[in-house]
């Protein structure tokens, strides 16, 4: 269990997803999130007010992920587009996480990790 305001990192497929968990994250932690919504209740907020709450976070990155995965042609790989943008605010080595996909995925074919390793690199350049 992770105490509220103890948590380093929030990473997050959605912006609301981000903003649930914000409490227990630390004053100095990151939320690394997609930035477009999965609107799937009909009471979600507007997303410019989702956007506005995230924004007030120190440290945010926010990307929208599955569009950078359709304009990339990877587009199964968003998900890794989000660790790549992650890296630094887990404090793990870029050659681990390129290893780690390499291992992983590496029973799925040379395409599948290369479409991985392209997502890292992309996520890993949004850090900029």
């Amino acid at each position: 269990m992770i105490a509220k305001g103890s948590a380093d990192v929030i990473i997050s497929m959605e912006p609301m997803e981000a903003l649930r968990y914000l409490p227990f994250l630390n004053k100095e932690g990151w939320i690394i999130t997609s930035s477009k919504p999965f609107v799937n209740i009909t009471n979600y907020p507007e997303v410019d007010t989702v956007m506005a709450e995230l924004a007030k976070v120190k440290n945010v990155i926010t990307l929208d992920i599955e569009q950078l995965a359709k304009d990339n042609e990877i587009p199964r790989s968003a998900n890794v587009i989000l660790l790549g943008a992650a890296q630094k605010a887990l404090g793990i080595e870029y050659d681990k996480l390129e290893n780690a996909i390499r291992r992983v995925f590496g029973r799925k074919g040379d395409a599948v990790v290369d479409a991985n390793l392209k997502a890292l690199a992309i996520g890993k350049e949004a850090q900029r």
